[in-house]
């Protein structure tokens, strides 16, 4: 099969031109999705081929703007909305929790609102605290939306079709360290939205992540197989509905874990992760869970401070080897 190097970034944009071209209902809109081409370049050159009724650039009002996708749902569009940043969502966070996840519920089922809202996430650009913190685990808290994070080029591209299709608010985190990130791929196609997906097999601990840890994780993984250990990798992929038997499956097989969670270690989706391994496989387990999470802190902007706020692979390493004893 033929192979291309493609780019995170590449895939998204590839993903939204294809949404546009194939379905004459998608819109895309957001701050500086047109003109400028968005704020990662994932959008350029689509206002050209498009046009401002197709790819519009709005306000700097999330709230406004999101408020507009959602009523642009309702009334038979299929809005991608970007925001440029997860921290600047919050401002959304009535639009996006009290309306669109809620909708459904409190019609009886009459409405649904087929919203995808796309957003840059994460730490490690030296953006500081305002733009670099990882809220993914406050939206997979809400019922009402699935909550998604590509951590492959054949996700960045496969995801954004599924989650249009869906009835259903989605909502797509793209970790701002993946869109420089290339690999070869062959065609790229629909993923499915619904499962984890199982990036290194192995035999002796399960490490568990999403995201922009993905690559730190498998480089551990790595790693730790020179001293023996064998580590099998689960890319959550899909964080609302966690898939509980791809975690569990693997958890039985290993009988260790660790998991990778770049929010903070307080309330975090590796606390969630954690409690479903213990709930549902507490038997099989020869070691605690372990976690390795970002720092307490705000999002520091001095690039070593940076670094030691985040899950590094090192630690990820220090993680699993406690797990071991002798091999320690």
């Amino acid at each position: 099969m033929k192979t291309t190097k493609t780019s995170y970034r590449t895939a998204v944009h590839d993903a939204l031109r294809d949404a546009l071209r194939d379905d004459p209902r998608v819109v895309l809109m957001g701050e500086d999705v047109g003109r400028y081409g968005g704020t990662y370049a994932a959008s350029k050159g689509l206002l050209e081929d498009f046009g401002p009724d197709r790819v519009r650039d709005t306000p700097l009002s999330e709230l406004g703007f999101v408020g507009i996708g959602i009523g642009a749902a309702l009334n038979g569009l299929r809005p991608i909305v970007e925001v440029m940043t997860v921290n600047f969502s919050l401002l959304a966070l009535d639009q996006i929790v009290n309306t669109a996840a809620a909708l459904r519920h409190m019609s009886g089922g009459q409405f649904s609102v087929p919203i995808v809202v796309r957003m840059a996430t994460g730490a490690g650009r030296q953006l500081a605290a305002q733009h670099s913190h990882s809220l993914e685990p406050w939206y997979a808290h809400i019922p009402g939306i699935k909550v998604v994070a590509p951590a492959t080029v054949e996700d960045a591209y496969g995801m954004l079709g599924p989650a249009l299709a869906d009835p259903d608010p989605v909502v797509i985190f793209e970790h701002v360290q993946l869109y420089n990130t290339s690999t070869d791929v062959g065609e790229l196609a629909p993923t499915d939205i619904s499962r984890a997906a199982v990036r290194r097999g192995g035999a002796d601990v399960t490490l568990i992540t999403y995201g922009g840890s993905l690559p730190k994780t498998l480089d551990a993984a790595n790693e730790l197989s020179l001293a023996g250990i064998d580590c099998e990798v689960i890319d959550l992929r899909v964080l609302r509905p966690l898939d509980d038997d791809t975690i569990l499956d693997s958890v039985r097989k290993t009988h260790r874990a660790v998991v990778v969670d770049e929010a903070w270690r307080t309330g975090s989706l590796a606390a969630e992760v954690t409690t479903r391994v213990m709930e549902g496989a507490f038997y099989d387990l020869d070691a605690p869970v372990a976690r390795v999470c970002s720092a307490e802190v705000p999002i520091p902007y001095a690039k070593h401070l940076e670094e030691a706020a985040l899950p590094q692979t090192p630690a990820i390493v220090a993680a699993v080897q406690t797990l071991f004893g002798e091999r320690s």
